[in-house]
């Protein structure tokens, strides 16, 4: 990816190197990439407004969402290659490095998101990225390693501990810094989804529904955040800033973090109605129709 020169977000917050204890509440649920070790913790057109309008329209008619469930990448710029560890401003780079590295990538989704805000007759109002190291506190509870990349919606900040690259790389096998941008423009789509309304909801109800309704519900929230990821790599290649191989290195990525992926990679063996987040082959769909058509009515996971 073209990252280097470009313009950084200034919505970044650096607590790598501060400690903090355990946080006093919880006052909100995360939404976060998932881990080995467990289940998720609880925390350009006119499809903004067209994703409300249908989520309501169910829910006003009696409607369980969760019974209207609903490639070729020609332009995927070639097969995925594993790049030199040297090559990557994430896993093993300076902090200054990395720090230009995720704020150039939380401007890109800044620009795109205005955009798209703007031609719905919305403003956008950007996250903070938070990055930490070791541990930190949030509204939605501790922040560490353990944990992974999450969204809290009762700050609307990512954060993120940049050990999770070196992990992502070595751990799960999605070397690339495309498949690092990838993870931060998901959790970005867990903000756009607070914004809009499609997250609130899905928390308001998710207390009152069985436990396998839950993780269903839950699985389409995910995957729209990929769909959203795959129009901010829509986004960047019509700007240009696509390297050979970008797009292979996020569907790698989005294939290594699959439920059913995971699963059978820590305890050999998948059971589905346990899935949070969608199985490889959703979470790679998903992102490839929102980087094939750019549109975020194509994401419309919920209705």
């Amino acid at each position: 990816m073209k990252w280097e020169g470009r313009r950084r977000s200034r919505n970044v917050e650096d607590r790598r190197g501060r400690r903090s204890g355990p946080s006093g509440g919880r006052s909100g649920r995360r939404v976060r990439i998932p881990m080995p070790r467990g289940r998720a913790a609880r925390g350009g057109g006119g499809g903004l407004l067209m994703l409300l309008v249908v989520l309501g329209v169910a829910w006003l008619l009696g409607i369980n969402p969760l019974s209207l469930i609903g490639g070729d990448l020609s332009n995927s710029g070639g097969s995925y290659t594993q790049r030199p560890s040297d090559n990557l401003p994430m896993a093993d780079a300076g902090e200054d490095r990395l720090l230009d590295f995720v704020a150039v990538n939380l401007a890109e989704t800044e620009d795109l998101w205005t955009l798209v805000f703007e031609q719905n007759d919305m403003t956008y109002v950007p996250p903070k990225l938070v990055l930490f190291s070791g541990q930190t506190t949030s509204p939605c509870g501790v922040a560490s390693a353990r944990t992974g990349p999450f969204y809290c919606p009762s700050d609307q900040k990512i954060y993120l501990d940049p050990a999770f690259y070196a992990q992502l790389r070595d751990q799960f096998g999605a070397s690339g810094d495309f498949a690092q941008a990838y993870v931060l423009a998901h959790e970005v789509g867990h903000h756009v989804q607070q914004l809009v309304g499609t997250l609130p909801e899905f928390n308001r109800l998710r207390g009152a529904l069985p436990q396998e309704e839950e993780n269903a519900y839950s699985v389409r929230i995910e995957l729209q955040a990929d769909c959203y990821a795959g129009i901010w790599a829509n986004y960047v290649g019509e700007q240009n800033l696509l390297d050979r191989g970008d797009i292979r290195e996020a569907l790698n990525a989005a294939e290594q973090i699959g439920d059913d992926t995971l699963q059978k990679r820590t305890q050999g063996f998948a059971v589905p109605k346990t899935f949070s987040h969608g199985t490889s082959a959703q979470r790679m769909e998903w992102f490839s129709r929102g980087y094939k058509t750019g549109d975020v009515q194509a994401c419309d996971t919920i209705g």
